[in-house]
């Protein structure tokens, strides 16, 4: 037998209403929680609502609250681990948070993407924006746009006026070169990320402070692009002065500015007959899910995520509710994590 329309249709307040036995009026009170409304009567208002399925219709809320309970993210580079595990941290607090999200992926930052990426989330109403943007050159470009809401960046809004969480990126590297000078080495090279990513720039800086501060004057550093090959290349060139023991800065203790370059740089070393930590320790940074599971283990920075995704969201919320200042800067903390790849040198 056929379903009528009746049938089919799906629940709405006024079914809410009839089936509670209430007005129209008073389901309304109770779906925006207003504390005019007697516990028992709220009682039978959630248990109708649960028994017919009942949804608020966003778009009819919106006409009336003009609020769409929606934001955007912009996303650059998510095929990497970073902006990935960002996306996904922002998704779920926002969530937390009762919005919905509607996301924009960018395979490169230009202005004009960018751009377009904007006009296309105002297009749908969006309230504010996130915006992960790991290069220098996206966030000069996101900073000349005139965004028709508020803007929040994630990695790089705190070299322009613009609103911003990250991690503390310096701290990090600070912390692994603290690590692998405290474990006895002489000094640490550095396997660093690709020319305009400010993580890039930030875990240099790290490095090369901590280093300095020592009295230690800090070998080259060996570019890589965050991929496994280029640290593998990178592990060639290492193993090779670890080897032939030229040079008066010895190779015994490296730190790679992420976790995929430091899985090349491993198995350079082990392919050059080089033992990991015996006779140099490897480091990285962001602690992949892998990362334990390499061989050896890899000692490595780990960044929160789910942190780092709370804290914009709900910095983007006072921004459209205007309750924030305009630019505020707010940095997570990173955490280190120890494991085989790194040991004290006297125990080689």
């Amino acid at each position: 037998m056929a379903q009528s329309a009746e049938d089919v249709r799906p629940p709405t307040m006024a079914d809410v209403a009839r089936e509670a036995g209430v007005s129209h009026q008073t389901v309304s009170r109770v779906l925006s929680g207003h504390p005019n409304v007697r516990a028992a009567t709220r009682d039978q208002v959630t248990v109708a609502i649960e028994r017919l399925g009942y949804r608020r219709n966003s778009a009819a809320r919106a006409l009336v609250t003009r609020r769409t309970r929606t934001l955007g993210v912009i996303a650059v580079n998510t095929a990497l681990y970073g902006p990935a595990s960002t996306l996904t941290g922002l998704e779920e607090a926002a969530r937390e948070e009762g919005y919905l999200v509607s996301t924009v992926s960018l395979r490169a930052g230009s202005g004009q993407g960018l751009k377009d990426a904007i006009d296309h989330l105002a297009a749908w109403g969006v309230e504010g924006v996130v915006a992960i943007t790991p290069q220098r050159s996206h966030v000069q470009a996101l900073a000349e746009l005139d965004a028709p809401f508020p803007v929040v960046t994630v990695e790089g809004g705190h070299q322009l006026d613009l609103p911003s969480v990250s991690l503390d990126q310096e701290l990090g590297a600070r912390m692994v070169t603290e690590h692998l000078l405290a474990a006895g080495h002489g000094t640490v090279w550095h396997v660093a990320g690709p020319e305009d990513w400010l993580e890039s720039e930030a875990r240099a800086a790290g490095w090369r402070a901590v280093l300095e501060e020592n009295g230690i004057r800090p070998p080259r550093v060996l570019a890589g692009d965050w991929s496994p090959l280029s640290g593998y290349r990178a592990g060639q060139e290492l193993a090779g002065l670890a080897l032939a023991r030229r040079g008066a800065t010895p190779v015994t203790a490296v730190f790679v500015a992420n976790d995929q370059m430091a899985l090349g740089v491993l198995r350079a070393l082990r392919e050059g007959g080089i033992r990991t930590p015996g006779q140099v320790a490897v480091a990285g940074f962001d602690d992949i899910p892998e990362a334990e599971y390499f061989p050896p283990p890899l000692t490595t920075v780990r960044q929160d995520f789910a942190a780092i995704g709370r804290r914009s969201i709900r910095l983007l919320v006072d921004h459209i509710e205007g309750r924030a200042k305009k630019a505020e800067h707010l940095l997570v903390q990173p955490q280190l994590i120890m494991r085989a790849s790194t040991r004290p040198s006297s125990e080689a």
